[in-house]
């Protein structure tokens, strides 16, 4: 007998960026490794990212990522549980989609009501009390890093990568997001050139990113620089390098797993409490693209990390701490149990 079937639906776009789509690719994998079956609902920018990344996911066309679009492309689809990561949706959002079947959210916020059975919020920072009167009586909490959805080659990779942190800097992974917010990654390049000599410097982003045209041009003339655009070596790239500059979004717990020393550029409002828990734990150093002195922080920070042997040591140990990968089999293990009982 086949497993359950669970329906995703997740945002993407310019301003929220693809991750979203990525972790929830991750939980579904675990799923479907334990014998469930899944499906997304696809807006055109979850879809240009399903294209990219899991080009074989089934999926159900929808107009947009708007609640309305969403209800119209999940009704009447046969389905027995659904899988939310989604900050436009909320309880009554929720409610409506699964009409009646177990429902988990993937959550960052808890600023409002969710309609769900089972909720993830990998924030090193996220306390019970911060989702009081905002989930259902009996829904049950799964917070902290420990349920981060980080891709199974990852998790492959930590022994190897954990075994050399803290040797010279040979490379710097530059890693903003797939939708590149802004042109954060092509400003962000172009303060990292001038502080390396002779290091390569790999810069992954997505193919409609806006910085991709203007660092196509750079890397042409730069030979330290290789652009990696919607790439599926991820897991090789970060095991790899000596340190990142990177987002503090899921990725984070992509460069935690592996133990890259990290500056970690917060782009988000949503991301600033995790950052502040990172940094509190000695495991990233943080800068903030909403400092007037944005550059100048981040030039600091660099050097420290490119001069510092003991500081990359200290931060791969410490973030290493924080997460192991292992974060998609415990949620998927909980949710089909979840929808077993209800059965």
């Amino acid at each position: 007998m086949s497993g359950p079937k669970i329906l995703f639906v997740v945002d993407a776009g310019p301003v929220v960026g693809g991750g979203h789509v990525m972790r929830s690719l991750t939980l579904a994998g675990a799923l479907t490794a334990k014998g469930a079956r899944c499906a997304f609902v696809a807006p055109p920018a979850v879809e240009a990212i399903l294209d990219a990344f899991a080009p074989e996911t089934e999926r159900l066309p929808a107009a947009s990522s708007s609640p309305a679009d969403l209800a119209a492309a999940v009704a009447g689809a046969d389905f027995q549980a659904l899988a939310a990561d989604h900050y436009g949706l909320a309880e009554p959002e929720h409610r409506a989609l699964a009409a009646g079947r177990p429902v988990l959210a993937v959550d960052d916020l808890a600023d409002r009501p969710l309609g769900a059975d089972l909720i993830v919020d990998s924030g090193p920072a996220r306390r019970a009390e911060d989702y009081d009167a905002l989930i259902p009586d009996g829904a049950r909490l799964l917070l902290g890093p420990a349920y981060a959805a980080v891709r199974p080659e990852f998790a492959a990779l930590r022994d190897a990568a954990l075994g050399w942190r803290g040797e010279p800097v040979g490379r710097v992974l530059v890693s903003l997001g797939l939708t590149d917010v802004d042109g954060i990654t092509g400003r962000v390049v172009e303060r990292v050139r001038p502080r390396l000599s002779s290091e390569g410097i790999d810069v992954v982003l997505g193919a409609g990113a806006a910085s991709l045209a203007s660092l196509g041009r750079i890397a042409r003339r730069d030979t330290r620089i290789a652009l990696h655009v919607d790439t599926p070596l991820m897991a090789r790239l970060t095991a790899e390098a000596d340190l990142a500059v990177g987002a503090c979004g899921s990725s984070a717990w992509e460069r935690c797993t592996l133990g890259l020393p990290s500056v970690m550029v917060v782009l988000a409002e949503n991301q600033r409490p995790a950052a502040r828990a990172l940094a509190d734990l000695g495991a990233a150093l943080v800068v903030d693209i909403e400092d007037p002195r944005f550059d100048e922080a981040l030039d600091r920070a660099l050097m420290r990390l490119l001069t510092d042997a003991a500081l990359r040591r200290q931060l791969a140990e410490r973030s290493a701490a924080v997460c192991d990968g292992l974060g998609a089999p415990r949620v998927a293990d909980i949710f089909l149990q979840l929808i077993a009982g209800r059965a």
